[in-house]
């Protein structure tokens, strides 16, 4: 079973109830009964209502499951210290402020995308600790910590998907 089945797999309930929770109360629809983790990072809309709302610690951890960061990683990502990421756990129901869930949200599609581009999280992380002269001679994972870094990680990644080398 290839790595994004089992991404859908882990996803599926989270969400779906992500979506139920967000469509209710922004009054948009998915169009299906059911949707794919692949779905949820296609559907902008979504993502924007789900990104104000702020997402669960179980959702953020369902990705953070599938994505190939070390927590110390997640916590630079976030701007947060490893003990907050700690704590947010031990909550039952933590929610993350708006800012926090961009980024979660952010870091999981440039995963989701670039473990479809190189089929695994080994090799995608490789590439992603591993010095790109088309990235400005910067390590990739150097790039994730703003907007517009990811954007340049993602245009990469796409070159890299269509075999387009510069």
């Amino acid at each position: 079973m290839s790595l994004q089945n089992n991404i859908n797999d882990d996803f599926k309930k989270e969400v779906n109830n992500l979506a139920k929770e967000v469509s209710a109360v922004y009054k948009i629809g998915s169009g299906k009964k059911s949707i794919t983790y692949k779905d949820f990072l296609s559907n902008k809309m979504l993502i924007v209502h789900s990104i104000r709302k702020g997402i669960s610690y179980s959702f953020f951890n369902k990705i953070k499951t599938n994505a190939p960061f070390t927590e110390i990683e997640w916590a630079d990502f976030l701007n947060i210290s490893t003990k907050s990421l700690q704590r947010y756990k031990n909550e039952k129901q933590h929610i993350f402020k708006p800012n926090h869930s961009e980024k979660i949200i952010e870091l999981a599609e440039v995963t989701n995308f670039g473990n479809e581009v190189f089929d695994n999280n080994k090799d995608f992380y490789t590439w992603l600790t591993t010095i790109s002269i088309a990235l400005g001679s910067m390590k990739p994972i150097e790039l994730l910590k703003d907007s517009y870094g990811k954007e340049m990680v993602m245009e990469e990644l796409n070159r890299i998907d269509q075999g387009v080398f510069v």
